[in-house]
């Protein structure tokens, strides 16, 4: 009976050390294998990005050796054996959880880095940039939610009430329905925006009547810059159910307009030729579009529009300020007589008189 206990103690140990040992060297191969691929400049993980996953990858670990009914005897605490397989795949789960995001975290950064929105076409990069926020926090809730319902699931008693409460799911959906429509429609329209896409990361936008870039957006709001320093918060569902101007929907280049209004007088070739040399002498203009018409002819001045591109708004802001100091100037300077005068007409009211007068007076 001794020889057959302590053939069972050395069974046991065997089966112990063969599990430490074979999680330990597929640890060892794993965690080495990440950190050569994160020091290799010919691989795409980042090394910071392996750091990151060697603390779930070691919990991992250790959760499935503490399963180990062999090292449980060794450690004389098998009365504890239901609360250490209930905690290890509590870490199970949560440590697959950790690691799916981390893995998430990697391959945004790994394709976002390929694309610069600060340049100065970066409407693929916004694209990119866009949808990969959105979608990015819509994986982390439903892999979280999963997460929390697996470890739910795995205790007896919860998973015999989440069947009883399954079979009133129908009801208590129509319920929450009803009173959740309001927040299901606003994450909806989150969702709408990724796929569509009427609005990116760093649009140039007019809403509510305010210029400014889509600085965020999530899947209930979007947060709007605006030009003075301002913040203006819009609930997702506003860019689906109502109009508002994208400047960079396509494209990031825009049209800018210059009215100047002069007397009749105006040579308009000289104005052109002027318009001409200011758009030349500047970086503010893209070489696109130099046009100047004549839009409005009123009794008392001559409406005159400068139709000028430029690359951004917010050049094309400064490119009109230019062009209309300088073509102002350049009339006070060579045709003053051109800009817009009020002219009266003053006559003689004695003379008038005299004039209707009969001349047979007698």
């Amino acid at each position: 009976m001794d020889k057959l206990f302590n053939n069972s103690d050395i069974q046991t140990t065997v089966y112990a050390l063969g599990t430490f040992l074979i999680l330990a060297t597929l640890y060892i191969i794993t965690n080495y294998t990440l950190r050569k691929l994160g020091a290799n400049p010919k691989y795409l993980i980042p090394k910071d990005s392996i750091k990151k996953v060697g603390t779930p990858l070691f919990l991992l670990f250790f959760a499935f050796l503490i399963r180990s009914q062999s090292l449980q005897t060794i450690l004389m605490v098998e009365d504890f054996s239901y609360a250490i397989r209930k905690t290890s795949t509590l870490l199970i789960i949560g440590c697959i959880t950790w690691l799916i995001l981390v893995a998430l975290k990697v391959a945004k950064k790994l394709i976002i880095q390929n694309y610069d929105v600060q340049a100065t076409d970066n409407l693929k990069a916004r694209k990119i940039y866009t949808q990969f926020n959105i979608l990015e926090r819509i994986f982390i809730v439903v892999v979280v939610l999963l997460a929390i319902a697996a470890a739910l699931m795995s205790f007896e008693s919860i998973r015999e009430v989440g069947v009883s409460l399954f079979a009133s799911a129908g009801v208590a959906g129509i319920i929450i329905g009803f009173s959740a429509q309001k927040m299901i429609g606003t994450i909806l329209a989150g969702i709408q925006i990724a796929i569509t896409q009427p609005i990116k990361i760093d649009d140039v936008v007019i809403v509510e009547g305010e210029w400014g870039r889509i600085e965020e957006i999530t899947l209930t709001y979007v947060v709007i810059a605006i030009w003075d320093k301002r913040r203006l918060i819009v609930p997702t569902p506003y860019f689906i159910e109502k109009p508002f101007q994208n400047w960079t929907k396509s494209s990031a280049d825009i049209m800018g307009t210059v009215f100047i209004h002069t007397d009749y007088h105006v040579p308009f070739d000289k104005l052109r030729e002027e318009l001409t040399r200011i758009l030349e002498s500047t970086e503010l203009w893209d070489g696109k579009v130099n046009v100047l018409q004549v839009t409005d002819a009123k009794e008392r001045s001559v409406e005159i529009r400068a139709l000028v591109s430029a690359s951004d708004s917010p050049t094309a802001w400064d490119l009109r300020v230019l062009v209309r100091e300088q073509l102002i100037t350049y009339l006070q300077e060579n045709y003053p007589e051109s800009l817009p005068h009020t002219r009266l007409y003053l006559k003689n009211v004695t003379e008038e008189k005299s004039e209707n007068e009969p001349k047979d007076k007698k």
